[in-house]
């Protein structure tokens, strides 16, 4: 916490107090600041990557895994992180016994009941949330999310700063609450959570704590749709080897998508696949092939257009 948020704070409690430059030569003098290095600015582009950050609440939560430590009593903890951008409210902070899937399916299930649903959520790379050698990434979470209507973003690889923010929030907890024993974790967890909701004043919010600004969204949580609609356009079920039958030819989607349905848009000699608002590719027919939307989009597009010259 810097001399800023730390001013605030004295202000709240004693009603004045002396200038954020003063705080900060007393933490100086007691060795308690480091320099900060200069951030570059991140590169534009990437697969399923926006650029764009929370302007409101609920816009976008961001989530990931804090990675694991052991604490004192060789116990391994390994804290899932969901956040609203916006407001920097801290939505969940919990010790989970394990990564998988259907684990964190169950906390987001918990989040959507109490607070309803964001209009987007962006993670890492990293499973469960992505799986990196399927159709553009989607893992079975991120498809869950997907057919909710909530958009899913991924953090583009080798750019932690896409997520810095909540990176930050990592490196908050390593310092305030790793090593706290087993028994007391979830408890220590919860504690600092509650304190970063409703104590700690953020520079970027106007020296006002997450709370204050933090509303559920008006988007309630209604289950999981059995199925998803597509209107006009036709649509396909995803068999459990990710496949698809169309015009007497089987197509490979994604594994992940086993179960749900996909939108089929034809659009001249071309068949756009879609899953939710989630463009997969399109199928051309000509070559009877699957142009997947996540590989080298631009020489797909190309390909396609000279294929479709050909037959003319």
């Amino acid at each position: 916490m810097g001399p800023r948020k730390i001013r605030a704070l004295y202000l709240r409690l004693h009603g004045e107090a002396a200038s954020a430059s003063s705080f900060k030569r007393v933490l100086e003098r007691a060795g308690l600041t480091e320099r900060r290095r200069r951030r570059r600015p991140a590169a534009k582009g990437g697969r399923l990557y926006s650029g764009q950050r929370g302007q409101a609440p609920n816009e976008v939560w961001t989530v990931d895994f804090k990675g694991w430590w052991y604490s004192q009593a060789r116990e391994r903890c390994e804290p899932l992180t969901v956040r609203d951008e916006y407001t920097r409210y801290i939505l969940e902070l919990r010790a989970v016994e394990n990564a998988r899937a259907v684990t964190v399916r169950r906390v987001f299930e918990r989040l959507f009941e109490h607070y309803g649903l964001p209009q987007r959520i962006r993670s890492d790379n990293g499973s469960p949330f992505a799986a990196v050698n399927a159709l553009l990434g989607v893992s079975r979470l991120s498809a869950w999310w997907v057919a909710l209507g909530i958009d899913w973003e991924r953090g583009r690889p080798g750019h932690p700063r896409d997520n810095g923010a909540h990176e930050r929030l990592h490196r908050d907890i390593s310092v305030e609450v790793e090593g706290v024993r087993g028994a007391h974790r979830q408890a220590a967890l919860d504690l600092w959570r509650e304190q970063f909701n409703h104590e700690r004043p953020h520079a970027a919010l106007g020296m006002r704590t997450p709370s204050e600004l933090y509303v559920a969204a008006r988007r309630k949580y209604q289950g999981t749709p059995q199925t998803l609609e597509y209107g006009a356009m036709g649509s396909r079920k995803v068999n459990g080897c990710g496949q698809i039958h169309w015009e007497n030819e089987c197509y490979f989607l994604s594994r992940s998508l086993a179960g749900w349905k996909v939108g089929l848009q034809s659009l001249g000699q071309a068949v756009k696949v879609w899953f939710g608002r989630l463009l997969l590719g399109q199928i051309d027919p000509s070559s009877a092939s699957f142009l997947r939307a996540d590989i080298r989009p631009q020489k797909t597009l190309e390909r396609h257009e000279n294929n479709q010259q050909n037959v003319t």
